[in-house]
């Protein structure tokens, strides 16, 4: 007699099929995170970050918790883990490893967020504002914060670049976030319509929305954006002197360093001699352009005298000093007859690069790299504006562009121009230096300034109020950049307002998830769970 049917054993095949189903969903999350890697620079493939959204909204839209919790970690991981692989180039993947597992979680936490908000209406803009309120605490902790991988960053080349200058990194972010859900939303519901032949004209009119806005904005936002000088131009010289070899040892041959920076100098001096170059109004050098002591050792200071007396103009010299004990990242005016007129101390200082957080569990961990910071660096206090002959010149030092308020706040003290001064010989040939490259062009257009970005061993670049790079170096090459630059004085909207678009998404995040949170609990209440 043949048994009923629903106790026949499932066959093996169908056991593997529910299992790959399953799978499906895991495998398309990390997918889409590499895919918004991939429209990271070096690649101009900016408009990627939309389709890789549209199907981070379609794995997560409708999740519990805990599968949205690891469909977030799984997108984290893909996106993360090639973004960041240079932080591994000269220590080791464990560093490597270990940061990107951490910072993964603030998308795991993400992935539940926009799992919650996916059944309220008009669940992008939620959802949207969500990732925003993460990037918002990834860039405060641990350890005063990480915002690399912001999205805004991978949006140099993109149509909504002109939205950094209405609100910055969170309203350029948001602005791309919320409209690779719109998309996936917007296909969601055409599928709908064709399986039910209905169409719900709120939810219809709230995706079209979420596409149509950004976009519309970006093009509105464009009048924002202007090369016009404001207050005269100057003529600036960007010097990369190159490093004997790249790597952590590059410290090590400090004096090589300067010397080739001093080289790079005088050849410039020569050929504004020889008429081959305009002379300049200043002349710009990288971080750790001088890693000796110009104030303790008079060498040093000796031949940046001379190269700044060669050039006859004013020298910003990145150096390493002590002061009273302190050791301090410094931007150093050398004038080429007064010497130091002016300085910068480095403020927001880099983790287990400035110093080191931790130091007993590390050193527990690794003595290796205890060893690689032997003295931490202390943190300066004021913001860098150098005046230079009445044009005045913000500085942010490496590290710093990738924070809004250590670029914002030179120009609400006045400067006309930003500087970047950087070291990126650590990480080799890597795609930092790009990512690095793109977050000033976005600064570019945020505050409406042209931004210098001097590198010790590449790329740098002269980089106009647009966005525009318009001149750049090779990697691991000597090099100068001669370019007149426009000065401006007046404000974007993304300046005036500082904080305050981030401090009313991440608002907008928070009463979404608690709308979220308070439907389930009425719907479960009227189900007498």
């Amino acid at each position: 007699m043949d048994q009923p049917d629903q106790l026949q054993p499932p066959s093996p095949s169908g056991v593997r099929g529910g299992r790959l189903q399953r799978l499906v969903p895991a495998v398309a999350s990390a997918l889409c995170g590499v895919l918004l890697y991939v429209s990271f620079p070096p690649r101009p493939l900016w408009w990627l970050a939309l389709p890789a959204f549209a199907g981070f909204g379609w794995v997560l839209r409708g999740r519990g918790w805990k599968a949205a919790l690891g469909l977030g970690y799984l997108f984290g991981l893909g996106f993360l883990l090639p973004l960041l692989v240079w932080t591994g180039v000269e220590v080791g993947p464990g560093p490597w490893l270990a940061l990107v597992a951490i910072e993964a979680v603030f998308i795991a936490l993400v992935g539940v967020g926009v799992a919650a908000v996916s059944r309220l209406p008009a669940w992008p803009v939620w959802a949207a504002a969500v990732w925003i309120a993460a990037e918002a605490v990834r860039a405060r902790v641990p350890f005063r914060g990480f915002p690399w991988g912001k999205v805004a960053f991978g949006q140099a080349d993109g149509v909504f670049l002109p939205l950094a200058a209405v609100g910055g990194t969170p309203v350029l972010g948001f602005a791309v976030v919320l409209c690779g859900f719109g998309l996936y939303e917007a296909g969601r519901l055409i599928a709908e319509r064709r399986r039910t032949r209905a169409v719900r004209r709120g939810a219809a009119a709230a995706a079209l929305l979420s596409v149509a806005v950004p976009v519309a904005g970006a093009v509105a936002a464009r009048t924002l954006v202007s090369d016009k000088a404001e207050d005269g131009t100057r003529t600036v010289a960007v010097i990369q002197g190159n490093v004997p070899r790249s790597g952590l040892e590059f410290s090590a041959q400090r004096r090589a360093v300067l010397d080739y920076h001093v080289r790079e100098t005088l050849r410039l001096a020569a050929d504004i001699k020889a008429g081959k170059a305009p002379k300049p109004d200043y002349v710009l050098w990288p971080e750790n352009s001088s890693d000796i002591d110009p104030y303790t050792n008079p060498d040093a200071a000796a031949v940046i005298e001379g190269a700044a007396k060669a050039v006859g103009v004013p020298v910003s010299v990145g150096a390493v000093v002590e002061k009273d004990g302190k050791l301090l990242n410094e931007q150093i005016l050398w004038d080429p007859v007064k010497g130091p007129t002016q300085t910068y101390d480095k403020r927001q200082i880099q983790p287990f690069g400035e110093y080191l957080p931790l130091r007993g569990l590390v050193g527990a961990v690794n003595k290796n790299w205890t060893g690689m910071v032997r003295q931490d660096f202390s943190r300066g206090s004021e913001p860098g504006v150098f005046d230079i002959d009445g044009a005045k010149v913000g500085l942010a030092t490496c590290y710093e562009a990738a924070f809004d308020w250590a670029v914002r706040d030179t120009v609400t003290h006045g400067a006309e121009m930003i500087s970047v001064p950087s070291n990126n010989a650590t990480f080799d040939r890597s795609e930092m230096t790009y990512q690095q490259l793109a977050m000033s062009r976005i600064r570019a257009v945020e505050h409406s300034r042209t931004v210098t970005v001097p590198v010790t061993s590449g790329v740098s670049a002269v980089i106009m109020p647009d966005g525009e790079i318009t001149r750049k170096t090779g990697m691991f090459v000597p090099a100068y950049l001669v370019q007149k630059v426009p000065l401006r004085t007046s404000k974007t909207p993304a300046t005036e307002l500082g904080i305050l678009p981030e401090i009313g998404l991440v608002l907008v995040a928070a009463g979404g998830i608690g709308w979220a949170v308070g439907s389930g609990l009425r719907r479960r209440r009227a189900d007498g769970v």
